[in-house]
């Protein structure tokens, strides 16, 4: 299967269980609401330019806010991770193993604390975006706080069982177009 066709199935699966399977969970508690949508641009390649890392994440997110008719309420925070990401990536990583060793983040190419930090730290920016242009409408300070931590933690675990169910063949970048 061509990377291409394999990132549209993960774009279009993606965004399918979190509109009608996540997005129709009743709340398990005010403060754990499950969001996974994200992961696809964490999944994204190493080698994905910084421009259409940006792009992509719009795209994505509109995608998403269209399902919902929630416009810019996912597409900001996933703009938001696509920006930092290449920053983060840098700090954790070195250049060279970027360029010479495997084509996407996952646990076999960055390490586990490397990675670790990464969906975490990625996490927890895109759900104290997401809940406070939520919060801005209600102002409980409590209540955001507590969605923020519930909700990165939940969505952490969604993300390990993820990781766990659908294994991703690590692949070694070549120098073969």
């Amino acid at each position: 299967m061509s990377n291409l066709l394999k990132y549209i199935i993960r774009f279009i699966l993606f965004i399918l269980v979190q509109v009608y399977i996540l997005n129709q969970v009743p709340p398990l508690h005010r403060f754990f609401i499950p969001y996974l949508y994200f992961l696809f641009i964490l999944w994204l390649p190493f080698n994905t330019s910084r421009f259409s890392l940006l792009i992509i994440a719009f795209i994505y997110g509109f995608t998403l806010d269209s399902f919902t008719g929630w416009y810019g309420f996912y597409t900001a925070p996933t703009v938001l991770i696509a920006f930092l990401r290449p920053f983060l990536l840098n700090l954790l990583i070195p250049q060279e193993a970027t360029e010479q060793s495997y084509i996407e983040p996952s646990i076999k190419s960055m390490g586990l604390a490397p990675y670790s930090i990464y969906i975490i730290f990625l996490t927890f920016v895109h759900h104290i975006y997401l809940v406070l242009i939520e919060w801005l409408q209600f102002g409980d300070f409590s209540l955001f706080i507590g969605k923020v931590a519930g909700s990165t933690a939940l969505s952490i675990v969604l993300i390990l069982i993820t990781e766990l169910l659908f294994f991703r063949k690590a692949k070694y970048r070549t120098n073969a177009a």
